[in-house]
């Protein structure tokens, strides 16, 4: 038991070290090439100018990099590769047994941070260096939810015909059998969640939120023996809160899509991981720990249907923590408040996720 928490802690901590060891030569590079926004604002998804919101931030995005995920997924990442090295090396009662990285619990979402991370750094790159100028830049929406589907449909592939998960839990032991429709089922689950990493909106927000996600995952793995997906979330904890050090007002960088779509993905793949396969609800407490992501999602379809249907707008702009920035709100005062909401969401979660 002993050496199992200290397997989830190790790779936290030398993720966070990693992090900030590594922050000053990527701030270097990022501002020596000059990797932000030449133009402030961005667009809806019909691809009209949103002009609240490009008038509360047009002078927040320029001059701020982008690439700041790459913190994240790198520090997660390097820690796995050296807590296996060290299991490799040293014969220890600890040291021995600190490798986290197994085929039944990380493969997978290892495999989607790494892949998420790519393809946002892709978006990133394009739109720092190939928008000529325009606001619009980076792969469009359509592409990045094409990218995102193809994950799920091959993550759901994986779990359906490698793991042999055929089922979702719901409380009280009951299970509702989807067979093959489990690979539809997980793309589009992946979608919704992705769609909410538009929560990168303001400094500190997005890292403060994935930060409680993740930890509350890692407590739900641990309590279901998944130590080594535990471990796991802790050292996306770790690279989170490496990357919030220098995110917090004023921003040194932003997340953007190299680690929004790493993170989203992936937060996709831990809740079915401690689903069916850990014995759990872990598909089941998503939309609560994820609450912020949920209703990041909601505001927009709501918005955006609002607009087709009646030809009026519900929130004075989407998504919804933009909605309170234009209502006065200060970001350091919508930042925190939904901070103080993920960590109640969070335990609520694993509260439900324990007595499910």
């Amino acid at each position: 038991m002993i050496i199992d928490i200290v397997k989830i802690f190790i790779p936290s901590t030398l993720a966070f070290v990693i992090g900030i060891a590594i922050t000053p030569a990527l701030t270097d590079y990022l501002y020596k090439y000059q990797m932000w926004k030449k133009k402030a604002g961005k667009k809806t998804f019909d691809g009209k100018e949103t002009e609240i919101f490009n008038k509360l931030h047009e002078t927040k995005e320029v001059g701020t990099p982008k690439f700041g995920g790459t913190i994240i997924w790198l520090s997660a990442f390097l820690a796995a590769i050296l807590t296996w090295t060290a299991s490799q090396i040293f014969d220890g009662p600890i040291l021995s047994k600190l490798d986290f990285i197994s085929r039944n619990q990380t493969w997978i979402p290892l495999a989607t941070l790494i892949l998420g991370a790519f393809i946002g750094g892709l978006d990133d790159y394009l739109e720092v260096k190939g928008n000529g100028g325009h606001i619009a830049g980076g792969l469009s929406l359509k592409k990045r939810l094409i990218a995102v589907g193809i994950i799920g449909i091959l993550c759901g592939f994986w779990f359906y015909d490698k793991l042999d998960v055929s089922t979702i839990t719901l409380p009280f032991g009951a299970q509702i059998y989807l067979g093959a429709f489990l690979v539809p089922f997980f793309a589009l689950v992946m979608i919704f969640i992705y769609s909410g990493g538009v929560i990168d909106g303001l400094d500190g927000l997005a890292g403060g939120t994935f930060a409680v996600m993740f930890s509350s995952y890692a407590a739900i793995a641990f309590y279901q023996n998944q130590v080594n997906l535990a471990a796991f979330c802790t050292a996306v904890v770790g690279g989170i809160l490496a990357f919030l050090w220098f995110n917090i007002p004023p921003a040194r960088f932003y997340m953007s899509e190299t680690g929004t779509m790493a993170l989203t993905i992936t937060l996709t793949v831990v809740a079915f991981m401690t689903d069916t396969l850990g014995g759990g609800h872990g598909l089941l407490v998503l939309p609560v720990i994820a609450m912020p992501l949920v209703l990041t999602s909601l505001s927009d379809i709501v918005q955006i249907t609002s607009k087709k249907v009646r030809g009026k707008k519900i929130f004075l702009v989407a998504p919804l923590h933009h909605h309170f920035e234009a209502l006065g709100w200060p970001s350091y005062k919508v930042t925190m408040r939904y901070w103080i909401l993920s960590v109640v969401l969070g335990i609520i979660g694993i509260i439900l996720a324990l007595i499910g």
